[in-house]
């Protein structure tokens, strides 16, 4: 976690396309990025090239909270994302990148995720933490197969 950067990986039951669903879909990426305890708010969210997203995570305990969003740098359908995020309290400066890997495997997918430039004022340990919770979130959402009655 050296250098303001987190690396996670994890491998879930549910195919790339399912999860990649999952991180572009305002309403799915609502449910499970927050960390626990806080509720999120995408005010917008146009995945493309150049395209761009504004969210907001709001403390469920103070009420209080921070919005960032950010712009997609690369998209390739059901197999990577990458994008960046400048918060909008200028005491958290600079601008974070998100690389997200997508691999089919025989079980499901194969997730990667690195984050970089994270806020010198975020401890590493401390974002690394917070995606642990917002990927066992993930998970619990993308692995049901639940039918249509």
């Amino acid at each position: 976690m050296a250098d303001n950067k987190v690396s996670l990986h994890r491998v879930i039951k549910a195919s790339p396309e399912k999860v990649y669903r999952a991180f572009t879909e305002a309403l799915a990426i609502a449910a499970w990025l927050p960390p626990y305890g806080f509720l999120c708010t995408v005010h917008q969210m146009d995945v493309k090239v150049g395209g761009t997203f504004r969210m907001s995570f709001q403390n469920f305990t103070t009420g209080n909270g921070h919005s960032f969003g950010g712009e997609y740098v690369e998209v390739k359908t059901n197999e990577f994302l990458k994008y960046t995020d400048k918060f909008d309290d200028p005491n958290l400066p600079g601008v974070i990148t998100t690389s997200v890997w997508f691999q089919k495997t025989s079980v499901g997918t194969d997730l990667k995720v690195l984050q970089e430039n994270i806020p010198a004022v975020i401890p590493a340990e401390m974002c690394y933490l917070g995606w642990q919770e917002s990927l066992e979130k993930l998970t619990r959402l993308v692995e049901p197969e639940i039918p249509d009655a």
